[in-house]
């Protein structure tokens, strides 16, 4: 039985993963399968976003120290290396909107696929954790790179070294989740928020993304000169004629992605 539930609705791909009663910890299947998930929806049109979460009481542990135990066991670079690392460039250099619908603890790299998203939001209850020091570890899995963009370079240090729990509330006032509702709401909030997403211009959330990434190691001159081009690009699209029209005719945009 796969580890990941991959649901289509109505443009949203919802992905679910499904090991609750390992609290959802990352093992070299589940790891795959996000990657071939991610980069599947990234070559279907029907797919405009796409929203993360965990089955059971847990967001996502982290990767299932049981499986570091087996004998063949790949060392762990070559497991950062091949596994890893390709999940989180799949979902940053996937052009379409990710919400992380961050249900309980999200550790470790778990926490780090949560800080890969676009935008979460988190269950009341739901914590983030980098417990890669308990097991004498650093933050991979683009932590050390997110981490300090979300929160801050002294909270992003704090989180790290010393380990402590970051509940969902104190996460808001951070500004890693944009909101925090009962537990119950938490899906229905999600899809809510990614009806809205949908409804909007595919190709410019894709470049939008891709201008927010390239900024966090651009000075303000090469920000602006690409902001420049990409925004020559998506001024030529049908999209941009769409939303133009709309706007005079005083009617909701029909956006075909194109």
């Amino acid at each position: 039985m796969p580890d990941l539930r991959v649901d289509v609705d109505d443009a949203i791909a919802t992905f679910t993963l499904d090991r609750p009663d390992a609290l959802n910890s990352l093992t070299v299947p589940l790891k795959e399968e996000l990657i071939k998930a991610f980069r599947g929806v990234a070559k279907d049109p029907k797919v405009r976003v796409v929203i993360v979460t965990g089955a059971g009481r847990a967001f996502c542990a982290g990767q299932d120290l049981r499986e570091r135990l087996e004998p063949d066991a790949a060392p762990l670079a070559t497991e950062i290396r091949e596994r890893f690392n390709p999940l989180i460039l799949a979902m940053r250099q996937l052009e379409k909107p990710i919400i992380g619908a961050i249900n309980g603890i999200a550790a470790g790299a778990g926490a780090s696929i949560a800080f890969a998203c676009d935008i979460r939001i988190a269950a009341e209850g739901a914590s983030f954790l980098l417990a890669f020091g308990r097991v004498g570890l650093i933050p991979d899995s683009g932590a050390t790179w997110f981490l300090p963009r979300l929160v801050g370079a002294a909270k992003a240090a704090e989180l790290a070294m010393i380990g402590d729990p970051l509940a969902a509330a104190a996460a808001e006032r951070f500004g890693l989740v944009a909101k925090v509702v009962p537990p119950e709401a938490l899906m229905d909030e999600a899809r809510g928020l990614a009806a809205r997403l949908a409804a909007g211009a595919p190709r410019a959330f894709g470049l939008t993304k891709r201008a927010l990434s390239r900024a966090a190691a651009s000075t303000l001159e090469e920000a602006l000169e690409y902001e420049a081009w990409l925004q020559g690009i998506a001024g030529a699209t049908s999209d941009h004629a769409e939303g133009v029209a709309a706007f005079v005719e005083k009617r909701p945009p029909r956006f075909t992605g194109k």
